[in-house]
């Protein structure tokens, strides 16, 4: 069987064969197909550029002639092609990823591939195909599952003798193992769900898959995992070399020629980039990095479609939509609705904020020699601080608002769990999601109560609050620098915190302290307004009489006044605002008489 690279090339009949087989038998791929009318049907990586011909296997596939004026379609067009389906743009994002796998299996290493799962049956043989090999495939269904349909009970959820559908995919692969030949490469789409699970708790078909495969140690594997399903590192350590494929790159190696083009141009079709107007003026990669390209097309089918029949739309309109299509991808991140001007007082902390975040958005334009200090200038994230109350998770929205980034808010305590593993899994599932939908904020509620500091104890609650840390600081370090996601810690015990999160290429801290009167002054005004409470000539007074006070408190009071105007036929003047302050303070003598007796 031959090991060349395997490349399909369209021919208008069987001169243009004859052709490039004869003209092109001295030149690099690259130059041979700029001097051929040959065109590839499959991505061409850049890096395949300079690779004599000798090195491809050719695969002529005849092509229909076009109709009269029938533009070229398809993804090898330096402009926005005609059409792209989700195979094709999968393959031409994936590119050079694809052809660093292909090289890997030729030379006879296991490859695993950390992708999203609805992009693997686009890259499943494809890429064991662009290795110059046959792939086989473990799949249900496949000829050697003749044991039934997926029920639950099949999926291992029950017992009975109908064998679960893991047993049946073993039985397969003990008959593919037996078979395989020379020359072939035993692919499995779904390694996570077959072998998945913490390396402590291991069911015995996962068991069972690890024997089978270290036995065969001679069988070149192509494995695929969900970047958010667990695998044991038993079971990670039989590939040769792991790939990560997340988001989609900013560049693509436009098919054939060499060269490369941005992603906004590649994956975005005539009609959608004709439709929004000032897309080509505008960089947009920031809110498409973290969506692979599958669900980058169907986000821009959902604009087109949302959109259809306007002719007033912009970029701004498709930004937007595309927030909006993550977040309702999502069960978790929605869209912030808090702005700055929301926040009353604190301007020292809003001026050093915007400092801050303005110097991470200038950062994406630093010139290329420069390229490697934007980790240095950019932190993961911040850390607000302070006493209850204040407004910690309010200044969080805000920065995702500033970002047009959706966000999600998690209570610490709800990220631990008693069994095993689950904390950090629940970890690892909150940033894959988190850089599905980037840009994207993740915010932890009392962040403390899962990062607290580590301990050498030996008991279950130590060894779990230390692997938890550890797999935010896996998560954090392993931050792309094009794909925006930002992760915002509260707590009202800073010194709780391991002091690894606290460096400052991972978190800055920001201390939210009680409001002083001049940012009781501007709370005051916001929630004047909000609640449409008229403070006229009563501003200072009410400044000077909620000393003291957090900005819910605040909050609280006119929430009440507007309640009793509402319904209560109270109206909400100085004197029933002057009433209020009055309850609010000897609710708060008498909590404080109750907590000093207790203690």
């Amino acid at each position: 069987m031959s090991t060349g690279i395997r490349l399909r090339l369209e021919i208008r009949g069987p001169t243009d064969r004859i052709e490039f087989l004869g003209t092109a038998r001295d030149k690099p791929l690259g130059e041979a197909l700029r001097d051929s009318p040959c065109r590839p049907l499959d991505p061409v990586p850049g890096t395949w550029a300079d690779l004599p011909i000798g090195d491809f296997d050719f695969e002529f596939v005849l092509a229909a002639p076009p109709p009269e004026g029938t533009p070229l379609a398809g993804p090898r067009t330096r402009e926005h092609p005609e059409t792209l389906t989700e195979e094709q743009a999968t393959r031409l994002a994936y590119g050079a990823e694809v052809a660093d796998a292909a090289s890997l299996l030729r030379a006879g290493q296991s490859v695993l591939v950390v992708c999203d799962k609805i992009v693997v049956p686009y890259l499943a043989e494809h890429v064991v195909l662009q290795a110059g090999r046959e792939p086989r495939l473990l799949e249900a269904g496949g000829p050697e599952d003749t044991d039934g349909d997926a029920s639950p009970g099949a999926l291992g959820m029950g017992g009975g003798a109908q064998q679960s559908l893991r047993q049946r995919l073993l039985n397969q692969l003990r008959g593919i193992l037996r078979e395989l030949k020379d020359g072939q490469v035993l692919v499995v789409p779904h390694l996570d769900l077959l072998g998945g699970g913490q390396d402590a708790a291991l069911p015995n078909e996962a068991r069972e898959l690890i024997e089978l495969l270290y036995s065969a140690g001679d069988v070149v594997l192509l494995g695929f995992v969900d970047p958010s399903l667990p695998l044991p590192e038993v079971l990670a350590a039989r590939f040769s070399t792991r790939l990560a494929l997340e988001g989609t790159p900013r560049q693509v190696p436009i098919p054939g020629t060499g060269e490369h083009q941005p992603i906004q141009k590649a994956l975005i079709t005539r009609d959608e980039a004709a439709h929004f107007a000032g897309l080509d003026d505008t960089d947009m990669y920031k809110f498409l990095a973290g969506l692979n390209p599958v669900r980058l097309r169907h986000a821009l089918r959902y604009a087109l479609q949302r959109y259809e029949g306007r002719v007033d739309a912009t970029v701004n309109d498709l930004r937007d939509t595309i927030r909006t299509f993550k977040a309702q991808q999502s069960s978790n991140f929605e869209i912030p609705d808090v702005q700055w001007e929301d926040i009353g007082g604190y301007e020292e902390v809003k001026e050093a904020l915007a400092r801050t975040l303005d110097t991470m958005d200038r950062s994406r334009t630093l010139p290329q020699e420069d390229e490697h200090l934007r980790g240095e200038l950019t932190p993961r994230g911040f850390i607000f601080h302070g006493e209850p109350g204040t407004g910690k998770t309010l200044f969080a929205k805000a920065i995702a608002n500033k970002f047009n980034a959706t966000i999600q808010i998690v209570s610490g305590p709800e990220v631990t769990n008693k069994y095993v593993g689950e904390g950090e899994r629940r970890i690892r599932e909150l940033f894959a999601e988190g850089r599905r939908n980037a840009p994207s904020v993740i915010v932890f509620d009392e962040i403390d109560s899962i990062a607290a500091r580590r301990t050498g104890g030996d008991d279950g609650g130590s060894r779990a609050g230390n692997a938890m840390v550890a797999q935010i600081l896996t998560e954090m370090d392993g931050f792309r620098p094009d794909v925006q996601l930002l992760v915002v810690g509260t707590t009202n015990r800073l010194s709780l915190i391991d002091p690894a999160l606290l460096r400052p290429a991972r978190f800055v801290g920001f201390h939210i302290g009680l409001p002083d009167a001049q940012a009781r002054r501007g709370i005051i005004q916001v929630h004047a307004r909000r609640y449409r409470v008229s403070v006229d000539g009563v501003l200072e007074a009410l400044t000077h009489a909620t000393d003291g006070w957090n900005g819910d408190q605040i909050r609280a009071l006119f929430r009440d006044a507007y309640v009793g105007e509402k319904f209560d036929d109270r109206p909400a003047d100085a004197y029933q605002l002057g009433e209020l302050v009055g309850q609010h303070l000897t609710a708060r003598r008498q909590r404080l008489a109750a907590e000093r007796r207790e203690a």
